[in-house]
């Protein structure tokens, strides 16, 4: 099995490099974060001609998460337990938010994640953060607790550098988020709770990223961050004989093509 996830940065507006990559990696399951559309807007039509079956949901044209499986897509569910609200405007009603999807692929419990940004220290949304990965870790932890043997992979864009080295320069940081104490330990907490980061071993850094900003060459001067994850519980981390970041899919295209997403795919291939 070769599962992979990508933030793709507006699903209809690269679609078609989506599922090009698609065709030569022979990826067997696809985790999407900011696909930002409804679920009526998504192109499931390319996907199909695949053999690709997807599950999507998306409120608006702002977040939104998918999953594309050719190896079954069953118990497909919108959000986990206990996950947090939220409304920028003290005149609308807080409500759960499309960043998280799951459904069992080929006997995998996959989850498509895309952990809120949290934007300033000092804003609202970096409390909401906080809050949405206790209560994803408190879930997650009871998932096992039910089923040691379950074989779940949390991927997507979790918007934490956990290392410094997974930044360009960590200095240019210094008081912002995504490296914060508090955003860290969240990010250990999900360790903590069995799930580990089955990427890394095979990429080890410092100097390697899955995300580089569109502005100021970012990608050309290596100035990165890696933000991107699939944390697998014990049973899927045990079964994992490979991992990679496909950096090659961040790379500028053509003059004229449609621009890459700002994030490259994570992947990993599974064994019995």
């Amino acid at each position: 099995m070769r599962l992979a996830t990508w933030n793709v940065n507006s699903i209809r507006t690269r679609v078609d490099r989506v599922v090009d990559w698609l065709g030569r990696s022979d990826v067997d399951v696809l985790a999407m974060q900011e696909t930002k559309c409804t679920d009526a807007q998504f192109p499931t039509m390319p996907f199909a001609a695949l053999g690709y079956e997807v599950a999507h949901v998306g409120l608006n044209q702002w977040n939104g998460v998918a999953i594309a499986s050719r190896i079954g897509l069953d118990n497909i569910e919108v959000g986990f337990e206990g996950q947090p609200t939220w409304s920028s405007k003290p005149d609308v009603e807080a409500a759960a938010e499309a960043r998280a999807l799951g459904a069992t692929c080929g006997g995998v419990r996959v989850w498509s994640l895309y952990v809120p940004n949290g934007r300033a220290l000092d804003d609202p949304h970096y409390r909401y953060k906080l809050d949405w990965l206790a209560a994803l870790r408190d879930t997650a932890a009871g998932w096992l607790a039910d089923d040691p043997a379950l074989p779940v992979a949390l991927v997507g864009d979790w918007n934490i550098a956990p290392q410094d080295d997974d930044v360009w320069d960590i200095s240019v940081f210094d008081g912002r988020t995504h490296v914060s104490e508090a955003e860290r330990a969240a990010f250990q907490a999900m360790t903590d709770a069995q799930f580990t980061d089955v990427v890394r071993p095979f990429t080890p850094g410092p100097g390697v990223y899955t995300y580089w900003d569109y502005t100021q060459l970012a990608f050309q001067k290596r100035r990165g961050m890696r933000i991107d994850f699939i944390l697998g519980s014990p049973e899927f981390a045990r079964r994992v004989t490979h991992g990679e970041i496909v950096k090659d899919e961040r790379r500028p295209g053509k003059k004229g093509s449609i621009a890459p997403s700002d994030h490259a795919p994570v992947l990993v291939e599974l064994g019995d």
